[in-house]
């Protein structure tokens, strides 16, 4: 089967540092840090009081006052990038098949404010009184499926749920579907609203998070002092097309997706490869995919998530797969102004490369006073880069040693 070139035609995004792409992009070029106080519950009493939160987003305007209150927050946010998404495509539902239409959203962990609320539920009042909205809002694949409700998508609705790299994972396996001829459209990104007493006390019980309080300096990929990462929560969700599909309805393409890798490290529960094995084979197979060399790829959105282990061993995984054009590549960290967010983090980055492909401009890794000795790549500290670019990678590492890179192309 020959196969097809996919293009993105829409985009749709809600970060710490805005609700909509362009604003979101802004901030990160001028190197706005969106984290902050939690203000989503009382974290006056715990050990990490910092996270990167969506702010003043108003979600009636995107979806039905009741809607809001029977879904989970995580379902929200993927609703409403989704529907910037569709918006911006200018897709007529009318003129689409909608078998041929699918949904790829997927969550490192779904809907966790519902299952800590009801099962604080269930333990003092009662089993009677566990809200029947509970299992549908807890369960991953709702956020994608309420999309597909919404803009009768019926082709298969397939979440990745792969931690951290799911929305990495999401965008890849929609690209490959389109591009091997089974869809000729997809919803592809993710959305994470891990912001609550579980998810807060999860992350700090492993050590992962850093305890600094200190907003302005807690996420510092890179950094030599760096102890951990800003837990965060946002949604992106692009449209992804088939080129002839897009051409023959006059729709404006943003970008073009060449290539994807993805591997397991199979190596332990929550640590990198120490070798960098798994990471280095999952950026070569997506260059392979794209038919490029390592000379072709001039900017790199990391995962660089502030943590010991992660920068410094995605950082040998580039240079292993990149050999000495590693040193020429611009990476940046935008997790250093979002924090993570975790199974999204892949959406809210590869939206990230998209404009800076677009715009030629790169956006900075913020927070970096002295760079690990073992993390000597250039990291754009700091401030903004300019560079005329056609070719964009972002990584995502997740827990279980999931790995995943999708390679863009800028449209000329």
């Amino acid at each position: 089967m020959e196969k097809r070139r996919v293009v993105i035609t829409g985009m749709g995004l809600v970060s710490p540092v805005g609700n909509d792409v362009e604003s979101s992009f802004k901030a990160l070029v001028e190197g706005k840090n969106g984290i902050d106080f939690i203000t989503l519950m009382d974290a006056s009493d715990w050990k990490v009081k910092i996270a990167g939160e969506v702010k003043n987003l108003n979600f009636e305007e995107y979806i039905d006052k009741k809607e809001i209150r029977r879904a989970d927050r995580v379902t929200n946010l993927g609703i409403v990038a989704a529907t910037q998404a569709f918006e911006q495509s200018k897709l007529d539902l009318d003129k689409i098949d909608p078998f041929r239409f699918g949904t790829f959203v997927g969550s490192g962990i779904g809907g966790l404010t519902t299952i800590f609320d009801e099962t604080k539920t269930s333990v003092t009042r009662g089993q009677d009184r566990i809200s029947p909205f509970f299992i549908p809002n807890s369960i991953i694949n709702m956020v994608g499926a309420k999309i597909g409700i919404k803009y009768g998508a019926k082709g298969p609705d397939l979440p990745m749920v792969t931690a951290c790299s799911a929305a990495t994972n999401s965008i890849g396996e929609a690209f490959r579907y389109i591009r091997d001829g089974y869809l000729d459209i997809c919803f592809a990104g993710g959305a994470e609203a891990p912001i609550n007493e579980l998810g807060l006390g999860g992350f700090s019980s492993l050590k992962a998070l850093d305890f600094s309080n200190d907003p302005e300096y807690a996420s510092r990929p890179f950094d030599k002092t760096r102890t951990g990462f800003v837990i965060a929560e946002g949604a992106g969700v692009m449209i992804l097309e088939s080129y002839d599909h897009a051409v023959a309805r006059n729709a404006d393409i943003i970008a073009e997706v060449v290539g994807y890798g993805t591997t397991a490290d199979a190596y332990h529960m929550t640590a990198p490869d120490e070798d960098a094995v798994g990471i280095t084979a999952c950026i070569d197979l997506a260059l392979k995919d794209a038919n490029l060399k390592p000379e072709d790829l001039e900017y790199i959105n990391a995962h660089g998530t502030s943590t010991v282990l992660n920068d410094r061993l995605e950082t040998l995984g580039i240079k292993k797969a990149l050999g000495d054009h590693a040193y020429n590549v611009s990476i940046s960290s935008t997790k250093s102004m979002t924090g993570h967010a975790l199974g999204a983090a892949g959406a809210i980055e590869s939206i990230a490369v998209i404009k800076a492909l677009e715009t030629s401009l790169i956006p900075p890794t913020i927070h970096i006073k002295e760079t690990d000795p073992d993390c000597d790549l250039d990291y754009t500290p700091n401030v903004f880069k300019k560079r005329d670019m056609t070719y964009g990678m972002n990584i995502n590492i997740g827990f279980g040693g999931q790995n995943a890179a999708v390679i863009f192309k800028k449209v000329k």
